[in-house]
């Protein structure tokens, strides 16, 4: 691995980070893997500066990589957690749009971080414009399982086991694929979903709903495909063991617990 490889590696877990502590600051979270968060022990205000200043540390690392087309990859990053963001305050009334904003808003703030990442060291390591490809789209299909398996834990997953509350997201007043797929069996939950969960026992009540249908394993399923696609892709790579390894990365998403 080459210096300027594992500085992306450094980077790209930089920008990580400081988007988890501004996200604990947005959903005023008081845990985050069995811990207090940063807002919950020095405020929101230091919370905000302490992720700025991540952000600004990973900035000046990425420009001592000296490659503008790096850093135009990573910087791709940071536009689309913010973006991402933005789509996540947002809601569509219809169906099949929802389901559509909804994949849009878990690429933008969980995969493009991965598949940017990959294509990033990728470029680094290899003259090929077809390798950068592959490494964007195994880290964009791994991205997106990573997240759908994420969302549901945040149902099927103890709060102590998984290191911040469950049923977090409804809280949060956010319709997850699982709450998505269970509303194409219980339509009733549509008016929860357009209201944010915002009535007493709307919560209660949508878990309910969602550990009823199939919706857990829907997702799962949606999951197992993304990790599939990413399996695909990264089989065009001649074999290795750094490709046996990749392979073995989207079994770990679909079997982690926590």
């Amino acid at each position: 691995m080459q210096a300027s490889q594992r500085s992306v590696a450094i980077i790209a877990e930089m920008i990580h980070t400081a988007s988890l502590v501004h996200d604990d600051v947005i959903d005023d979270a008081n845990s985050r893997r069995g811990k207090m968060t940063v807002n919950q022990i020095w405020g929101e205000r230091k919370a905000v500066l302490a992720g700025d200043f991540i952000l600004s540390a990973a900035s000046v690392a990425l420009a001592r990589i000296g490659n503008t087309t790096i850093i135009s990859v990573l910087t791709q990053v940071i536009e689309d957690l913010v973006r991402g963001e933005f789509l996540q305050l947002g809601s569509k009334e219809n169906e099949n749009e929802r389901f559509a904003h909804y994949l849009e808003k878990t690429f933008k703030k969980t995969a493009s971080l991965i598949a940017n990442s990959c294509k990033a060291v990728s470029i680094l390591g290899c003259p090929d414009p077809k390798v950068h490809e592959i490494a964007y789209q195994y880290g964009k299909n791994v991205g997106i399982a990573f997240q759908l398996i994420d969302d549901v834990l945040d149902f099927t997953s103890c709060a102590d086991h998984l290191g911040k509350p469950t049923a977090a997201d409804l809280k949060l007043g956010l319709a997850t694929g699982p709450v998505l797929f269970a509303c194409r069996q219980f339509p009733e939950m549509n008016a929860m979903i357009m209201r944010r969960f915002s009535k007493p026992g709307d919560v209660e009540r949508a878990r309910k709903y969602v550990l009823q249908s199939d919706g857990v394993q829907q997702t799962t399923y949606l999951a197992q495909r993304y990790c599939h696609e990413a399996t695909r892709e990264i089989s065009k790579l001649r074999p290795s063991p750094e490709r046996e390894a990749l392979i073995q990365l989207t079994e770990m998403v679909l079997l982690r617990d926590k």
